[in-house]
């Protein structure tokens, strides 16, 4: 079943609704929930039936399904088993409103339509019948290897997360780890003999306290995202404080330390998410040193903070839109200090921020530095335009009129020229060759009209006039010239200098081990992005190798902004507002880096292939210089027992035939599992073990184990078999029968070995969708420490004696119970010894 089967409704009919009951671990009454959901339903009207209902042999559960209507199981025939399945043929048929599932991470029976579950499920919800059911936090795929590493044990049975995220309901249902624990004790969960394991291995409260806390904060990013999709879809720009976030604003100056604290202060008192914003101006003017943001990440990362980079000319607005699109509460600036003049001309970035900020709550910082007010520098380019053309007007103007009125009786007409030439010398510092140009020309005409003879008039009586003007016109072309041209230099100046920042945050996350998904979640949000994806193209066509963002586009052609790289090769392909031509070469620095991390993957995988193919063939050749004696020893004792056999020399009674037939078969025997070891070894290291996996009664594969065992083995020989005590009831795992068998003999063997005179014992418990199986000795054990260094090849544990075998038995029993899909460990056994646990996949109860 393709993923277009799986996501299509059928035309003309309403998709039916997924509602799902999350628990951290088994036990903690999902089922429970869903019936009592079900008869709620069932009592309103609502036509409800239930295809697949997992008591688990809980009473209390049984006893709640009760009273409604059941689609019997479809059964499928697989290697001489029937095994129960959801009936999708049926409940389409009966075509009620509400259907129960539960288990949606349930792995089907070979044979089936589906693979998987949560496949049917989507079929009944295709059809417009909706879907109650259950599933485990650690039944999610993203949540798997995190799981593994809390538990020690990997989920083979799991379901996509998006799968989930569409259900149109998910109920978390919660339990304390101390109220789960007491409820497994007082056998609410589990049989009897099965709850000390259970309580000692997955129950442990450390366990169930890391589910607990990763359902929980699963399905609280669950909520956002699903509040910021509505927001998103409904194009809601306001702030709704439904979960408190702070963003602080910092220029990366010394006064950003400050801010930030202040910041985490009030984060902290309502527990608040802490996101610190840098904005980077589109030209240059707010840039800093790395050295300065390094030490406010360093802060940041103290303070269990975030870090962003946005690129905007416009700042209050940079802050604000960033500010929105997260959904922030509070944001927190630092004061200015800017002077009453410096506010006539420029309200400031706070005073900007606060009067278009609208629900956000803007928090200003007072601090120790002061910022420098208006300057030249500061003007934008356009600022500084418009500043000259209205000088060139102004000052001319305003210099004439204090000369007549004021100064006109005091000077001659060389002191009224000087003023002149000082005020075109203002406007042409402004910068403008054609502003300067026309205050010149302006001054020469007032100065002419208004203080030369004959006054009033426009008339150049003296040649002093015309040398006049053409002297202010060069004067202010010359200087406007030079002016020009500095602030020129300047601009690309501070253009380089914010590429530069940009380059160094972007390299900086790759050498801080950012990976590609990471790099381009960062372009994205600096460039204000719906979505960054790299596209690779290749002989058979083109593929998206990474994407971040909402609806990532596929192909050239539908990207708002498209970055080609150098070779060819890659394109980094992006949706949003359109970038400018000095934005596409920094991208297309960041686009050369981002294939540098593809091909440095590649490089990765193509150098572990590498490395297993090197182990493999130590491994062989290992094998070979470690097998020498114990291929000689059983040669050599099965040589002599044939030989005195053929003997024509001695008469033996027929017990002494027996006894040398018996050590012929003991050798034999013996050869047989070394053979067997080496080969099995051969297997894993070449990854050709297939293991078929079926139902498997483990009381009959311990028993065919013990069978199995040499007879030469320590302590296994007459009486030995009796210290081997098997209470394993009737527990069933899906296995592979061979491989187990292997593995239990690998294990009971090194107990009977190691144990001296003490008992064995085998033991297994199902727990949840798992099986454990404990072989428990009261030997030495090992030291502590050591317990993973004893599954490696050749490994005796310290004992240099040959004759004890090549130390390969742990070894292959690690790669078989691998190979099956589950794990092996080793702990002390409590008094004394060594106890070794294999944990499987269980079969569903309806297999």
């Amino acid at each position: 079943m393709d993923d277009e089967d799986v996501s299509a409704t059928q035309p003309g009919i309403k998709r039916g609704e997924l509602r799902i009951y999350l628990g951290a671990a088994p036990g903690v009454g999902k089922t429970f929930a869903m019936l009592g959901e079900a008869h709620r339903r069932v009592e309103r009207g609502t036509d409800l039936v239930a295809a697949v209902v997992e008591t688990h042999g809980r009473k209390k559960t049984a006893d709640m399904f009760d009273g409604i209507e059941v689609v019997a199981p479809r059964y499928v025939d697989y290697r001489g088993g029937r095994f129960a399945e959801l009936d999708v043929p049926g409940v389409l048929a009966r075509h009620p409103e509400v259907v129960l599932v539960d288990e949606l991470a349930h792995t089907n029976t070979p044979g089936s339509k589906n693979a998987k579950r949560w496949q049917d499920v989507e079929e009944l919800l295709a059809a417009g019948i909706s879907v109650i059911s259950t599933v485990n936090v650690q039944h999610l795929e993203s949540l798997n290897d995190v799981v593994a590493q809390i538990t020690g044990i990997e989920q083979q049975e799991t379901v996509p997360d998006s799968v989930v995220r569409g259900a149109a309901q998910i109920e978390l249902v919660d339990i304390t780890p101390e109220a789960l624990r007491r409820r497994l004790s007082h056998g609410n969960v589990y049989a009897p003999e099965r709850i000390d394991a259970a309580l000692s291995n997955y129950f442990r409260r450390g366990n169930l306290t890391a589910l607990r806390e990763l359902a929980l904060l699963w399905l609280a990013d669950q909520v956002d995202a699903a509040l910021s999709k509505y927001r998103a879809e409904n194009k809601i720009t306001a702030t709704w404080e439904a979960r408190e976030r702070v963003v602080v604003a910092v220029t990366g100056g010394p006064e950003s330390e400050t801010l930030v604290r202040r910041a985490s202060r009030i984060a902290s008192k309502s527990s608040a998410e802490l996101m610190i914003v840098h904005v980077v101006r589109g030209d240059g003017l707010a840039g800093v040193s790395a050295p300065q943001m390094g030490k406010v990440r360093e802060l940041a990362t103290s303070l269990g903070a975030t870090v962003h980079t946005v690129v905007g000319d416009d700042v209050p607005a940079a802050l604000l839109d960033f500010a929105r699109e997260i959904n922030a509460t509070q944001l927190v600036l630092g004061t200015s200090r800017r002077s009453r003049w410096a506010r006539i001309f420029e309200e400031g970035i706070g005073a900007a921020t606060v009067q278009h900020s609208g629900k956000i709550d803007v928090h200003m910082v007072t601090h120790d530095e002061t910022a420098p007010g208006v300057t030249l520098a500061s003007l934008t380019p356009r600022q500084r335009h418009l500043t000259s053309w209205l000088a060139a007007a102004i000052v001319p103007s305003v210099t004439c009129a204090v000369t007549v009125f004021f100064l006109q009786r005091f000077l001659g007409i060389g002191g009224e020229s000087a003023l002149f030439f000082v005020g075109v010398l203002v406007v042409a510092l402004l910068g403008g060759v054609a502003p300067a140009a026309l205050s010149a020309l302006f001054s020469g005409l007032l100065l002419n009209y208004f203080l030369v003879e004959p006054k009033y008039t426009f008339t150049m009586a003296e040649p002093d006039s015309a040398v006049t003007v053409v002297v202010l016109l060069a004067v202010a072309v010359a200087v406007a010239a030079l002016v020009d041209g500095a602030a020129n230099r300047s601009r690309e100046a501070r253009r380089a200098s914010q590429e530069a920042e940009l380059l160094a945050l972007f390299a900086g996350s790759v050498l801080r081990g950012a990976d590609l998904t990471t790099l381009l979640e960062r372009v994205r949000e600096t460039y204000s992005q719906r979505s960054v994806s790299m596209l690779r193209e290749g002989p058979d066509g083109s593929s998206i190798v990474a994407c971040v963002g909402d609806d990532p586009c596929v192909d050239v052609d539908s990207a708002d902004t498209a970055v080609e790289v150098g070779d060819d090769e890659f394109w980094m392909l992006m949706t949003g507002k359109a970038l400018t031509a000095r934005d596409r070469r920094v991208l297309g620095a960041v686009a050369n880096q981002a294939a540098g991390l593809i091909r440095q993957r590649q490089l990765i995988e193509d150098a572990g292939q590498a490395e297993a193919i090197a182990k493999a063939d130590e491994l062989r050749r290992s094998l070979l210089s470690a097998v020498s004696h114990d291929l000689r020893t059983p040669l050599a004792a099965a040589k002599a027992s044939v030989s005195s056999l053929r003997s024509v020399d001695i008469h033996f009674s027929a017990e002494d035939t027996a006894e040398l037939l018996a050590t012929v078969e003991e050798s034999i025997d013996q050869l047989t599992a070394l053979v067997g070891n080496l080969l099995d070894s051969s297997r894993l290291a070449a990854g050709v073990v297939k293991p078929e996996l079926r139902r498997v009664y483990l009381e009959e594969v311990v028993q065919r184990s013990l069978l199995g065992i040499s007879r030469g083995a320590a302590g296994f020989g007459g009486s030995g078999a009796d210290r081997v005590k098997v209470e394993v009831g009737d527990a069933v795992a899906m296995a592979d029968i061979g491989l187990l068998e292997r593995v239990l003999v690998n294990l009971i063997d090194n107990s009977l070995r190691y144990a001296a005179d003490g008992p064995v014992r085998v033991n297994a418990a199902r727990m949840g969708d798992r099986v454990v199986i404990a072989v428990v000795d009261e030997g030495k054990g090992v030291a502590r420490g050591a317990e993973e260094q004893m599954f490696a090849p050749f490994q005796r544990m310290g004992d240099h004696d040959n004759s004890t075998g090549v130390g390969l038995g742990l070894s292959v029993a690690r790669g078989f119970v691998e190979a099956m899909g589950g794990t092996i460990a080793a702990t002390d056994t409590p008094g004394g010894g060594l106890t070794v646990v294999v944990d499987l996949a269980a079969p569903g109860d309806d297999l």
